[in-house]
């Protein structure tokens, strides 16, 4: 658990770390969403978050670059790096401080900094985001409280051998019929780094993945017939083979990983779990028996049809030009040739 570094009032109940969701960053406009962390998890984000900003035009691109920032913005963080992020329900000892809880319209964003004091000594210890667009997170500030032992016992960490896919594996289609906003965010968040494995060269993506989303997400890929091939890879996938070209493989949800292949030297590309579970897992396909027929009188409504989506798949187009601004070999001659031309088209 965590606790005030100046008092030690307890602020969190027990968490274990895991991996920081991909879509930590990128929600969709004018909606309310959940809470970005499992109940009892925390994650720490690599990324400066928050006040202060400053303009691109004043920072220039070797002080954006060490900020982790290497395409022109609008303006770069020079926030803490490594905030504590936890679900708002885990938070303990804190109390709002009012006149920081600006927002746009449905909650507070943390635009002015932290936002929630220790309810002991009455330091600024974290910030809650929960308006609009934003996934529902309390981030604790890294220098602001410090870490205990909880007393409950350590929660191992799964191999790639022992972990349970299918409990991970996130449908495309939400409840209501919409396209799940995880997935808006994750998809392009992988193609950033599809297109700087390729480096800016065509490339055709995993079959599963194409006959998803393929259409809507030709835009954000090199333009021209595809001489590259990607194909899914990972824990009770076929082995790689010697021809692979990229290999779109998982993160591992506890460390944050990438699954590598034990042999061979293709490239390998992120892909969220929740995403790449939905894949390559194979899912119940008919209500009928694998053989036979079903008892006389024996009736079977426990079937659930697969979902059915109403609209079209609308990528993150922020996620996907954030994420490239973030990755160094951006900057290569051939990859900027491709950004300064395609950009990552996108509704956000």
């Amino acid at each position: 658990m965590f606790v005030c570094a100046g008092c030690g009032t307890e602020l969190t109940a027990p968490v274990s770390r895991v991996a920081l969701p991909v879509h930590a960053d990128y929600g969709a406009w004018e909606e309310l969403h959940p809470p970005l962390m499992e109940p009892g998890t925390y994650a720490l984000n690599p990324r400066p978050a928050g006040p202060p900003w400053r303009l691109w035009d004043d920072v220039g691109e070797d002080l954006a670059a060490e900020q982790g920032v290497y395409l022109p913005q609008h303006s770069v963080s020079f926030g803490p790096r490594g905030a504590v992020v936890i679900a708002p329900g885990d938070s303990r000892g804190m109390t709002l401080i009012l006149e920081k809880c600006d927002g746009y319209c449905m909650g507070i964003d943390g635009r002015d900094g932290p936002n929630l004091a220790c309810e002991g000594c009455g330091r600024a210890v974290a910030t809650r985001r929960d308006d609009c667009g934003l996934w529902q997170t309390v981030s604790l500030e890294p220098g602001e409280v410090r870490s205990v032992p909880s007393g409950a016992p350590a929660v191992p960490v799964p191999g790639w051998d022992e972990l349970e896919l299918e409990s991970y594996a996130v449908p495309p289609v939400e409840l209501d019929g919409s396209w799940s906003r995880r997935w808006e965010a994750a998809v392009p968040v992988a193609l950033a780094h599809l297109v700087v494995a390729c480096e800016g060269r065509p490339v055709t993506l995993p079959g599963p993945l194409a006959e998803l989303v393929g259409d809507a997400v030709a835009g954000y890929l090199p333009a021209g017939s595809p001489v590259l091939t990607a194909r899914l890879a990972g824990p009770g996938t076929p082995a790689p083979r010697s021809g692979d070209q990229i290999l779109v493989v998982p993160r591992h949800p506890v460390t944050g990983e990438l699954w590598r292949p034990p042999h061979g030297t293709a490239p390998v590309v992120p892909l969220d779990i929740a995403v790449w579970a939905h894949l390559v897992v194979p899912g119940e396909t008919s209500p009928l028996p694998a053989s036979g027929t079903l008892p006389e009188g024996v009736l079977r409504d426990d079937y659930v049809l697969p979902l059915r989506t109403w609209r079209g798949f609308f990528p993150h187009g922020r996620a996907f030009r954030d994420t490239l601004a973030h990755l160094p070999d951006i900057r290569r001659p051939e990859l900027r040739a491709y950004y300064d031309r395609y950009g990552g088209p996108g509704p956000y």
